[in-house]
């Protein structure tokens, strides 16, 4: 986030406008708050819109952004609509870049118009780990990627662990072991309610059974909440009314609580892997080491999460995700798929992939003559490829 902030107040120094996407309504009132208190006392010009903005609100903002009087602009999807303009738009950041769509992306980037001498706006996307259409433009190079290696200062490691799933009372067993070291839990389920279509836990059924002995210390949270009961459990758990949110993957980005040092994730093959180590990410987040316990039903279904066993690095993860489900199109809209291709691997050949495309530049860089793009270029003006590549 403090990176975003600085890469938007250089352009901002330019007379120019950022907007700053976020997936959830938590989480942009965060990023605002946060940029709010390092920009106290400056000229900034920094809002907020979500889709619980006021529409007397939304109207004077988007009037504000139109005219100019508005810098920095934090929000959600709501900045997405179609009368939201910002003719001095000079970047357009992403966070939880995962969490959105081609389209939607390219619709930010498309609420500037041209301004000084650039041809359109910069375009930051963050994440903890790309998708696999984000990590294959890397490779192909339409992408630059910068890494921020390492745990921000004072947080505690987190370990994590696969187990099979037995019964309940391992779950609440491992609860117990938490909450008597002091610390809270997320017991995370693929359903909200049980399904008579998918064999799988479900938040409301698991809630219940921890209420039978955990009481009043248990919070529900889903996405079939109305907003205000969502703020209302998560607020009981962020001050430790409630020691123990099951909960959906609504929690996934944007939730803050140093106090949760534990992480239950039932059917986790259920999940991406990405999924996985976003969620994992809500632990540790303070100065005490944080558990992940990961339950699966299969031995097939251990074997694809060991990698969350071994590393805590979300590129890795990312990899691993993109030799699982392929990059999708790199032209198109779709963000996993596999490709095409007659020898290369993505997953295993991004190091020649990376190392392919800097010599690329530089022979370009340098004016040299290519006959086999020149001949490459003329196909694609021609039209679609038929084979593969």
């Amino acid at each position: 986030t403090a990176l975003a902030l600085v890469a938007a107040l250089m352009v901002i120094a330019e007379r120019a406008q950022a907007l700053f996407l976020a997936p959830t309504a938590v989480l942009a009132r965060q990023h605002h708050a946060f940029c709010a208190r390092c920009l106290a006392g400056s000229r900034v010009r920094i809002a907020l819109l979500t889709g619980g903005t006021p529409a007397g609100e939304r109207r004077t903002l988007i009037d504000d952004l139109a005219a100019g009087r508005i810098d920095l602009l934090i929000g959600t999807h709501a900045l997405l609509e179609e009368d939201v303009r910002a003719p001095a738009l000079g970047l357009a950041i992403i966070d939880e870049q995962h969490k959105f769509g081609v389209e939607q992306r390219a619709a930010l980037v498309g609420k500037g118009v041209p301004w000084a001498h650039a041809t359109q706006p910069d375009l930051l996307l963050m994440t903890a780990t790309p998708i696999p259409r984000t990590l294959a433009l890397t490779a192909f190079g339409d992408l630059a990627v910068s890494r921020i290696v390492g745990r921000p200062p004072g947080r505690g490691r987190v370990t994590t662990e696969l187990r099979r799933w037995a019964t309940p009372r391992d779950l609440g067993r491992t609860i117990d072991e938490c909450l008597e070291a002091g610390g809270r839990a997320f017991v995370i389920c693929p359903l909200r309610e049980e399904s008579d279509k998918v064999a799988a836990a479900d938040a409301a059924t698991i809630a219940a059974q921890l209420t039978t002995t955990l009481g009043g210390r248990v919070a529900l949270l889903t996405g079939a909440l109305a907003e205000v009961d969502k703020m209302a459990a998560l607020d009981r758990f962020q001050r430790g009314e409630a020691t123990v949110l099951v909960s959906t993957t609504v929690v996934e980005v944007g939730i803050d609580v140093p106090e949760a040092t534990l992480m239950a994730v039932i059917d986790a093959p259920r999940f991406g892997l990405a999924q996985l180590h976003q969620l994992r990410g809500r632990i540790g987040r303070g100065e005490r080491a944080g558990r992940c316990v990961l339950y699966h039903r299969t031995a097939e279904d251990g074997e694809r999460l060991h990698i969350l066993a071994t590393t805590d690095d979300g590129l890795a993860i990312a990899e691993a995700d993109l030799a699982e489900r392929g990059p999708g199109q790199l032209l198109g809209t779709e963000q996993h798929g596999l490709p095409r291709l007659r020898i290369a691997d993505l997953a295993r050949d991004l190091d020649l992939l990376q190392s392919a495309h800097q010599r690329a530049r530089a022979l370009v860089a340098a004016g040299t003559r290519m006959p086999a793009l020149d001949r490459f270029l003329r196909g694609v003006a021609d039209g679609p490829l038929t084979g593969g590549g």
